[in-house]
């Protein structure tokens, strides 16, 4: 598997495996374990998680599985969100979804998080959403000391602009490594709004979350499914693996997350590099995707 330099020392597979549904399925650790043993057969190495998902539970569901496993952790890199605070789970009470992204809520949710997952360092910390309330010198701040303390190795953001992305960074002495956004043949806005080519100016790694279009792109009909289908026979794949594909052909090097409970499906993750994606073939499917010829 293919691997991605985040930064010194820290490296992903350009595969990421999603946990949002984590627990929708069966949540037992030994289940758990099984997924990311499909993941690590192939070099998938990275699992990607958020304080919020399944209602504050997930972080939990994969760290009773790791801690079930001696020496998995050690396997896998963590990557987390944080700075959403929803009325459901462990914030039930509160009146109104928000984001928080002050320093104390920061550095509560790293010390939950890394309770959580059973982990003494979490390998990327990204805040979830742009918080228009954000303080960026108080954030910044609170970011670059989750790194200081050694409790986190990197950090980034997710659903940034570019503007947010400046705003925060010019606040830090740490990094900003990742930008995980939406893109898929569903959502292709981010190639020519300026937020991939912001990405590749600054070398910070994009990550495709939803890359199967919420799973649209597997039922879907039109000329983009129709396109999906003729390229998956002739490469005997399917249309997750020739989407992915189209994703991993372009020269930002984009990781897409990838999320599913079926374990027959992460067996064929790795498929996407089976897939022919030169020029044309890339243009064949941004072309279905704009539902025009380009300009």
């Amino acid at each position: 598997m293919e691997r991605v330099a985040i930064q010194d020392g820290l490296s992903f597979s350009r595969i990421v495996y999603g946990t949002w549904r984590a627990d929708e399925d069966d949540s037992a650790p030994a289940h758990v374990q099984a997924k990311i043993e499909a993941c690590l057969e192939q070099g998938i190495t990275t699992l990607d998680l958020a304080d919020i998902y399944g209602g504050y539970t997930v972080e939990k569901i994969i760290g009773d599985a790791l801690r079930a496993a001696p020496g998995l952790r050690e396997q896998v890199e963590i990557v987390t969100k944080t700075g959403i605070v929803a009325p459901i789970g462990k914030f039930a009470v509160k009146p109104v979804k928000y984001y928080d992204t002050s320093p104390d809520y920061i550095a509560a949710a790293i010390e939950t998080s890394r309770a959580e997952i059973g982990t003494d360092v979490i390998d990327l910390l990204l805040i979830h959403r742009p918080d228009p309330m954000m303080d960026h010198h108080a954030t910044g701040e609170a970011l670059d000391r989750a790194v200081d303390s050694g409790k986190v190795r990197a950090v980034g953001v997710s659903n940034f602009r570019p503007w947010d992305v400046s705003l925060l960074q010019s606040a830090m002495e740490t990094d900003l490594v990742v930008n995980q956004i939406e893109l898929s043949l569903s959502s292709i806005d981010a190639y020519t709004n300026g937020d991939l080519a912001f990405l590749q100016e600054n070398a910070i790694a994009p990550m495709a979350w939803s890359p199967l279009g919420g799973g649209g792109l597997m039922t879907g009909e039109g000329p983009v499914a129709d396109l999906l289908d003729r390229m998956a026979t002739d490469a005997g794949t399917d249309r997750a693996a020739v989407a992915m594909a189209w994703l991993l052909a372009h020269p930002a090097r984009i990781l897409p997350v990838m999320g599913t409970n079926r374990i027959e499906r992460i067996r064929a993750f790795s498929d996407a590099f089976r897939v022919p994606m030169d020029r044309e073939a890339w243009y064949a499917l941004y072309t279905a995707a704009l539902g025009a010829e380009v300009p």
